[in-house]
């Protein structure tokens, strides 16, 4: 086994996915920056969810909202709902692990705020529960999504943005949603403290 030219192939193959989403994603990624600051500026809470590695994705960028991404600025509102051991445990107990995200969407959530709901499948059950239950709080929803954007992307609506990286590879999503979410933020960064 050849392990550099493995290692190449890795690389090679997720710039290549990434200059792909670039032409997909610059767009949508720049809309959703735009309704992250009206959402904070209004304010209003991001909340985030994920499993897995999506989950840490959540929680990555819950840390930059409230604490700093590259720019001194006063913390922003953001929650990462796979945080809470003690509160996830219980729902998972006493209902069901696909309540997980969406109760504490309805207990926290309001009009206004948004959700950002990372899946690199988009058929996560926990996760399109908290689509459903953002929508049924008047919240938009910031989807992030891989191999087409699965059931997710038959559940959004007008209001909401779907950010769906190309290629079939779970890993190379989640690498093109870290790069998002590294996007969003420093956009946010921007438009609140008029960088140019």
């Amino acid at each position: 086994m050849d392990l550099i030219s493995r290692i190449s192939h890795h690389f090679t193959e997720s710039a290549h996915l990434k200059l792909q989403a670039l032409d997909l994603l610059a767009a949508p990624i720049a809309d959703a920056a735009e309704r992250l600051v009206q959402c904070l500026m209004a304010d209003g809470k991001i909340l985030a969810c994920g499993n897995g590695g999506s989950a840490a994705d959540a929680q990555h960028f819950s840390a930059e909202m409230l604490n700093r991404f590259e720019m001194e600025r006063p913390g922003l509102a953001a929650i990462a709902l796979s945080t809470d051991s003690s509160t996830i445990t219980s729902i998972a107990n006493d209902y069901d692990f696909d309540q997980i995200f969406s109760k504490q969407i309805r207990a926290l959530g309001h009009s206004g705020d948004l959700l950002l709901a990372i899946s690199t499948s988009g058929n996560s059950r926990n996760v399109i529960q908290a689509v459903n239950a953002a929508h049924d709080r008047g919240m938009n929803v910031i989807a992030l999504t891989g191999r087409g954007g699965g059931q997710m992307a038959e559940i959004l609506m007008p209001g909401d943005i779907h950010l769906c990286a190309p290629g079939d590879r779970t890993a190379h999503t989640q690498e093109i949603h870290i790069t998002a979410i590294h996007c969003l933020c420093d956009a946010v960064d921007c438009l609140l403290l008029g960088v140019e």
